[in-house]
């Protein structure tokens, strides 16, 4: 028997294979999501128990970045992967801090996309595109890209918990120096990914194989890969850590961290 379509979800979407972003928003306990996505998030549950923190650390590690970021002056953002929208998004972190922010959100997901549409409505300083990261020439030339963000000017480029659905013959590290190449002296790119240093065998086929069944394939990477993901960026301290280590707002939060499974970074574009 075919799903029952949600009345929110888009007629382009196919509601009976699971979908990276749907899950990711289970996890975080949202409400975008269909029994398929629930049944592999659950899944992944069972082979990684710790998932739903994994999102949850993430998410964090974002507010934190871009806390930092609006901190150091930082006034444009391009959130690549940026998925369904959930509280704490980009836009709310950044004009709460700084309210002449100005926030670009890509997905290809087109329920991320709708919904996020629905949230942006009426704020002018942020608009979203529907756009895959392994097509960055097309993001940088997108025109509702280019009517908010000036490229002239520092932006911070954010690719948070998308890497390991890219790839490696999508080339991801050219993808990047191609997202680098647009920007301006002083423009930050923040990063982050699952990696499967210290992790089990067993654990990681068993989470390769539930995002094998998905619309994007996991493919977790070492520190020492992310680290080179940061070629021409200066990294800000403490470096390429586990998320819950990049500047916690408390010692206690970065306790046991290398259990949140994603590391990330910031770093800055010199000239």
């Amino acid at each position: 028997m075919a799903l029952q379509r949600p009345d929110w979800a888009p007629e382009t979407i196919d509601v009976e294979r699971p979908s990276v972003a749907r899950m990711y928003d289970y996890y975080l306990g949202g409400s975008h999501n269909f029994a398929v996505d629930r049944a592999a998030a659950r899944a992944m549950v069972a082979a990684v128990p710790q998932a739903p923190l994994m999102a949850q650390a993430n998410r964090a590690f974002l507010r934190r970045a871009v806390q930092f970021l609006t901190a150091a002056g930082i006034r444009q953002f391009l959130d690549i992967g940026s998925g369904i929208p959930t509280v704490g998004n980009v836009h709310e972190i950044a004009q709460r801090h700084a309210p002449d922010s100005r926030v670009v959100y890509v997905d290809v997901d087109p329920v991320a996309v709708a919904h996020s549409r629905e949230i942006l409505a009426g704020n002018d300083r942020t608009t979203v595109v529907q756009e895959d990261l392994r097509h960055p020439d097309r993001i940088l030339a997108h025109p509702d890209v280019r009517a908010v963000l000036d490229f002239s000017r520092p932006v911070a480029v954010l690719v948070v918990a998308v890497l390991h659905f890219v790839a490696d013959d999508d080339r991801p590290a050219e993808v990047l120096r191609t997202l680098r190449s647009a920007l301006a002296p002083g423009s930050y790119l923040v990063l982050s990914q699952a990696s499967d240093d210290g992790r089990d065998e067993a654990e990681r086929t068993e989470a390769e194989e539930v995002y094998r069944r998905t619309d994007n394939p996991l493919w977790v990477r070492s520190r020492a890969e992310l680290t080179g993901f940061f070629d021409g960026f200066e990294l800000v301290e403490p470096g390429v850590v586990w998320v819950p280590q990049w500047r916690p707002e408390t010692p206690e939060s970065a306790e046991d961290a290398e259990r949140a499974v994603f590391l990330g970074g910031v770093g800055r574009l010199g000239g």
